[in-house]
């Protein structure tokens, strides 16, 4: 049972870092509280990826397109 939990914790931790950086620099870029993505990509997985595309990154690109016009 130990290794099986440990071997989870090798794979599991590489994954929920990487997400948690990611967010936190895309949210910096785009000013959406980077440190709040940051956080939350550090404890779940993939919960705040989907709800990062639909809150920050879908509203940022309408606002990107609608200066374009």
């Amino acid at each position: 049972m130990d290794s099986e939990l440990s071997i989870s914790i090798l794979i599991a931790a590489p994954i929920l870092l990487t997400q948690s950086i990611l967010l936190f620099i895309d949210a910096k870029k785009k000013g959406a509280l980077a440190w709040l993505w940051g956080l939350w990509g550090l404890i779940h997985c993939p919960s705040p990826l989907i709800f990062y595309y639909f809150i920050v990154i879908r509203p940022y690109r309408k606002k990107l397109k609608m200066e374009e016009e």
